[in-house]
């Protein structure tokens, strides 16, 4: 019996001369090592098609050039070696590869006050290009937390003010009476609104650096905004949340500048672009600032 050749497609030319920039797979699934953790990621693999004449890529090659990433702590050399392999195995066809990871990075966080900790799970997408001998990784993020705003504290600050008035116009003060009225729901007859807020961040690492700072990252924004949210709490965490949350109002303005002021500080960032978004409690729409940085030259 005769063996056959099995069919190239993808090897043969066509008459029409278009080079492509990015030809690939997204959403591969595979594992992979990151702040010591294996963790479920999904890969998008791609490369530049600059010979315009042909059919297509190898995209067999590069999944299996993905296998490099289950045995080893995900860091900038790993990536590169990785594209790089994309490249060689496409030689002659190609100059740029890029690979792009998606994952959440599970932290266990400790409560405020309490001995409890939890999981906290942050959204992380990691890209990594090599163009021409260039290599480029970038790094984003998610991090929710909670705001209060300043505007409606004042105003629940009047109203509880107004309350006082009512309640002890022309009575000589005692303290037993004004602390129980402190303690009492007349006493808080209005509270200023708060909601769940999310700052997306978004890293240009110096090509110097060899590893992936994501937990000096997370901590310095958590710090810079006071209220990360919590996981496991008692009634003490919540206590201590409330009171860190009246201690940092904030509009999505001052969240920005905040995180803008503390993420520069930073080594091993060139660049930054930050978006906050506080999923008002007050209005149907959100509210949305944005901030960039970039660190000069030498």
């Amino acid at each position: 019996m005769n063996s056959l050749t099995l069919p190239d497609i993808a090897a043969e030319a066509l008459r029409e001369n278009v080079p492509l920039e990015w030809v690939g797979m997204q959403g591969i699934a595979l594992p992979i090592h990151l702040q010591g953790k294996p963790l479920s990621a999904k890969a998008d693999a791609g490369v530049s098609l600059d010979d315009g004449e042909a059919r297509g890529i190898h995209m067999s090659r590069l999944y299996l050039a993905l296998d490099a990433l289950e045995q080893k702590e995900l860091s900038p050399s790993l990536l590169r070696r990785v594209l790089s392999q994309f490249l060689d195995s496409h030689e002659g066809l190609s100059s740029c590869a890029y690979l792009n990871l998606h994952t959440e990075l599970l932290l266990k966080r400790p409560a405020l006050v309490s001995p409890l900790a939890g999981w906290k799970a942050y959204p992380v997408c990691i890209s990594a290009t090599l163009k021409k001998q260039m290599f480029h990784v970038e790094l984003k993020l998610e991090l929710p937390y909670s705001s209060t705003c300043p505007c409606s504290a004042a105003l629940a600050r009047q109203l509880i003010q107004q309350q006082f008035i009512d309640d002890f116009a022309n009575q000589a003060l005692q303290h037993a009476d004004v602390l129980a009225w402190l303690g009492s729901s007349r006493g808080v007859v209005a509270t200023p609104h708060s909601q769940r807020s999310t700052a997306q961040l978004h890293f240009h690492l110096e090509e110097s650096i060899d590893e992936l700072p994501l937990n000096t990252l997370i901590n310095a924004a958590e710090a810079a905004l006071g209220t990360a949210v919590q996981t496991a709490v008692k009634r003490a965490d919540e206590q201590a949340f409330a009171l860190a949350n009246g201690q940092n109002l904030m509009f999505c303005e001052d969240a920005a500048r905040r995180l803008n002021l503390a993420l520069r500080r930073i080594s091993g960032v060139s660049a930054f672009h930050l978006r906050v978004v506080h999923a008002e409690s007050l209005h149907a729409h959100d509210a949305v600032a944005e901030s960039q940085w970039r660190r000069e030259s030498a």
